[in-house]
């Protein structure tokens, strides 16, 4: 027996709540799972059919940008020079983890502090992609441990976004992160 296709306005409402959840945790992690549900226009049910959890709707949101910025890696690569992308995507890793903090610990409770976490492979890979790249053109040292380079950007995760000059803060930390990745000039 196939299942049941997901109706459409179901999947709308789905995609609601999660545009919905992104931008109010982004603003408080202890937002109500009942103002986002309110704020998307859906009742708490159909929220709570979704997302049984709290954890469950972070986690989904955990896993969908994620995955953008996995995907982002080779579409940056695309349109710019490696140095060039791999700055932008340190910034767009760092937005993402001023939009999670507060929420980190129960994505890391979750994923058994990311021993469990399917992304951790590719979310590495995508590091790699761009050290490679950047190594090839000679702009990047040679033999970067992408692990290594993910261990640098897990302080962004610990600046918090509501202290004045945060976002500052976190480029600060992005220039000496890349000027450390950078080949040596003459």
């Amino acid at each position: 027996m196939n299942p049941k296709p997901t109706r459409r306005d179901a999947l709308d409402n789905r995609e609601r709540i999660l545009a919905v959840a992104r931008a109010a945790i982004a603003e408080s992690s202890t937002v109500s799972l009942t103002a986002i549900a309110k704020e998307a226009g859906v009742g708490i049910g159909t929220l709570y059919r979704h997302f049984p959890t709290r954890e469950a709707l972070i986690l989904e949101l955990y896993r969908h940008d994620i995955q953008h910025l996995i995907d982002r890696a080779p579409v940056l690569l695309a349109e710019q020079p490696p140095l060039v992308a791999l700055r932008r995507w340190f910034d767009e890793v760092a937005h993402y983890g001023r939009l999670k903090y507060g929420v980190a610990e129960v994505i890391h409770a979750a994923t058994d502090g990311g021993a469990d976490d399917e992304y951790l492979a590719p979310f590495v890979a995508a590091i790699d992609v761009l050290l490679k790249a950047g190594a090839a053109d000679g702009s990047l040292k040679p033999d970067v441990d992408p692990e290594d380079v993910l261990l640098q950007l897990s302080v962004l995760w610990r600046i918090d976004p509501a202290r004045p000059g945060a976002a500052a803060r976190a480029g600060r930390i992005l220039d000496l992160i890349v000027d450390g990745l950078r080949t040596p000039q003459p």
